[in-house]
């Protein structure tokens, strides 16, 4: 199935030369003037999103915090897509080394410096305990920020309290 970005933002996506890995993607909403507030969103692998379509949980994440009432989302308009591992794979992902992509933890720590906010968005299923101690590591880098996670994985989620605090 097919996923538009919702109406009204402009994205960008950073790819691999070869693409095969998706480092970054960046939403932002088109209304908004001088200064933003940013959400960072990590996730566990890159599936279909890029700047011209969406996949469902991108599209999930759009909605929430641009235009649900989530009190944690107020004035943010700028979303940063990174993921525990690049490689772009829809199904059947196994999340070894070789999936991380060269790129992908600059990216992250990219991310994290410029946002506002942290959303682990990667899902409480996720099994990839290493990876994510990894990314916890340098979440402790940034200690000052808002830090929230998501009760599931955005493709599976529900708009009604989806996201609590998490700390690190």
């Amino acid at each position: 199935m097919v996923f538009k970005h919702i109406n009204g933002v402009v994205v960008e996506a950073q790819f691999s030369p070869c693409g095969r890995y998706r480092y970054r993607l960046t939403i932002d909403r088109e209304d908004s003037t001088g200064d933003h507030s940013s959400v960072s969103v990590i996730m566990q692998n890159p599936s279909v999103a890029n700047s011209e379509v969406a996949d469902r949980s991108v599209q999930f994440l759009e909605n929430l915090i641009f235009n649900k009432d989530y009190d944690e989302f107020k004035g943010v308009t700028r979303i940063i897509v990174v993921n525990l591992f690049a490689f772009i794979q829809t199904n059947d992902f196994e999340g070894v080394d070789d999936h991380i992509g060269t790129e992908n933890d600059r990216h992250i720590e990219n991310a994290l410096d410029e946002a506002d906010i942290v959303l682990i968005a990667w899902g409480a299923g996720n099994p990839y305990l290493e990876r994510q101690q990894a990314i916890t590591s340098m979440l402790a880098q940034h200690r000052g920020k808002k830090i929230l996670k998501t009760k599931k994985h955005p493709s599976r989620g529900s708009y009604k309290d989806f996201v609590e605090p998490l700390n690190i």
